[in-house]
C-alpha cells in the first residue's frame, strides 16, 4: 500500500490558481483511474480534472470554494503497492472541455430527502457532474436524494423539490461576517429563505467587478439615437438573413457601428497594463458580447469582428449566446477581448452605467428601442424609434471628448445604416 499526493496541475496558459468548485468523491471512497475527481474554476470556466490513479481517497486537502495555487496539494490517494509518490504540478492530465454549467437563477429550496437513495455499486450516486456541482453549491448530500430518473439517476427536479425540512432552526439568529472591522449582522432565522454561497462563476464575477471599480476611474457618456431607419432596414434585411434558424437582431448592426467608432478612436480599443503603466492599443477587433448565463454574466468574444458580414455576425453571436447558456463555451472563447458591448435587448431600460470589463478601457451599453413622438427636421411632429447608448470609459486614460466623438460616429452609422456597408474593410 502506497500513497499518491496529487497536486493542482497547470490547467491553462497564465493560470496561477484555481477555485475548487466540486469534489466528486469523499474521504474514504474508492476511485478508478480517469474517473471524475474534482472540478476547478479558472477564468470563468470550469475544468473537470480526472483522477490520475486508482485507489482510496485518504484525504481531501482543499474544501469547496477554496483557492489552490498551481502545484498546491489537492488530494492524497492510497494506492495498491509501491512507495509513497507525489504528482508533478505539470504536465496536466487532459481535462474535459472548459464549461460553465447551467443553474437556475430563482431561489431554490432544499430537495426532498429520502432513504434508500439510488447509487452505483461503488456507493456513488447516479448524477451528472453538473448536478453534483449544483448540489454541492447548495449543501445537498446526494447520498440522501432518491433519483426519479431511469435506473434511479438523479435529475434536476429531484434537487429542486420544496417539501424538505428547513436546515436551520426557526427563530435562530445567525451571524453574518462582513469586511474586517465591520459590525456583525445578525438576522432572524425565520426571515432567511435561502443561503447562497458566493462561489464559482459568481465569485469570479464579484472579484472581477471589484477589481474594475477599484482600479479604473469610471465615467459614462450617453447619447440618444434615432434608429427609425435602422428598424426598417433590419426588417428588410432579416428576410434574407434569417434562415437556418438564424435570427437577425440589432446587435450585429450596433457591433459594426461600434467598430467604425473604434477606428475613429483607436485608443478605446485597448487594454491597460497597470503594472507597467502602459496602454495597449489593439489592432484587431476582438469584441466581447456580455451574455446572461444561468450562473452569471459571461463575455464570449467575437474574433476579428471587423472582417465579418452582418449575417456572419448574427450567426456567431447567436451561437456564442446559446452555448453560453448551455455552459459549453471553451476558455479560449472567453478571454483576450479588446472592447465589450453589453445589452439586455428589449429589457435594456432607459439608461445604465456599464462597469468596465477590466483591463479594457471602454464598454458600450445598449438600451431598449422605444417609439416616441419627436420633432422632425421639417418642423412636423411624428413617431420615431429612439434608443439610448451609454459608453463607460476609464477616465485615467480617456477624456470625455473621446466618448462624445466615439458615440457621434456610432450615431451617424446607426441613423443611416447604409454607412455600415460603405466602410472599407
Amino acid at each position: 500500500m502506497g500513497t499518491f499526493e496529487f497536486r493542482l496541475p497547470d490547467i491553462g496558459e497564465g493560470v496561477a490558481e484555481g477555485e475548487v468548485v466540486q469534489w466528486f468523491v469523499k474521504e474514504g471512497e474508492t476511485i478508478q483511474e480517469d474517473a471524475p475527481l474534482v472540478s476547478v474554476l479558472t477564468d470563468k470556466a470550469n475544468v473537470e480534472i480526472p483522477s490520475p490513479k486508482a485507489g482510496r481517497i485518504a484525504r481531501l486537502h482543499a474544501s469547496i470554494g477554496q483557492k489552490v495555487k498551481v502545484g498546491g496539494l489537492l488530494v492524497t490517494i492510497e494506492t495498491q503497492g509501491g512507495p509513497a509518490a507525489a504528482a508533478p504540478a505539470s504536465p496536466a492530465p487532459a481535462p474535459s472541455p472548459a464549461r460553465t454549467p447551467a443553474a437556475p437563477t430563482a431561489p431554490v429550496p432544499p430537495p426532498t430527502l429520502a432513504t434508500g437513495a439510488s447509487a452505483t455499486s461503488t456507493g456513488r450516486s447516479l448524477a451528472s457532474p453538473y448536478l453534483r456541482r449544483f448540489a454541492a453549491e447548495r449543501g445537498i448530500d446526494l447520498a440522501t436524494v432518491k433519483g426519479s430518473g431511469p435506473g434511479g439517476r438523479i435529475t434536476e427536479a429531484d434537487l429542486t423539490g420544496s417539501s424538505a425540512p428547513r436546515t436551520e432552526a426557526a427563530g435562530a439568529a445567525t451571524p453574518r461576517a462582513g469586511p474586517p472591522g465591520a459590525p456583525t449582522f445578525v438576522a432572524a432565522g425565520d426571515d432567511i429563505i435561502e443561503r447562497v454561497p458566493i462561489r464559482g462563476v459568481r465569485r469570479a464575477i464579484s472579484e472581477h467587478m471589484s477589481q474594475s471599480v477599484h482600479t479604473a476611474a469610471h465615467f459614462t457618456y450617453v447619447e440618444e439615437i434615432d434608429v427609425s431607419e435602422l428598424v426598417r432596414f433590419r426588417e428588410r434585411m432579416g428576410r434574407h438573413v434569417e434562415k437556418d434558424g438564424v435570427k437577425l437582431s440589432y446587435l450585429p448592426f450596433i457591433l459594426k457601428a461600434a467598430i467604425a467608432g473604434l477606428r475613429a478612436q483607436p485608443r478605446m480599443n485597448a487594454t491597460m497594463d497597470d503594472a507597467k503603466e502602459e496602454l495597449l492599443v489593439h489592432g484587431s477587433f476582438d469584441i466581447g458580447i456580455a451574455t446572461a448565463a444561468p450562473e452569471g454574466l459571461v463575455v464570449p468574444v467575437v474574433r476579428a469582428a471587423d472582417t465579418k458580414s452582418v449575417g456572419q455576425l448574427a450567426r456567431e453571436i447567436q451561437s456564442l449566446a446559446e452555448r453560453a447558456r448551455q455552459g459549453k463555451l471553451a476558455r479560449e472563447e472567453l478571454i483576450h477581448s479588446s472592447f465589450t458591448i453589453t445589452s439586455l435587448g428589449a429589457l435594456g431600460g432607459v439608461m445604465a452605467t456599464p462597469i468596465l470589463n477590466y483591463p479594457q478601457v471602454a464598454i458600450l451599453g445598449v438600451h431598449k428601442i422605444a417609439r416616441r413622438p419627436t420633432y422632425h427636421a421639417d418642423g412636423s411632429i411624428g413617431p420615431s424609434d429612439l434608443m439610448n447608448l451609454s459608453v463607460s470609459l476609464d477616465h485615467r486614460i480617456l477624456d470625455g471628448i473621446v466618448a462624445a466623438q466615439f458615440l457621434a460616429v456610432v450615431k451617424a452609422h446607426l441613423e443611416d445604416p447604409h454607412k455600415l456597408f460603405a466602410e472599407l474593410a
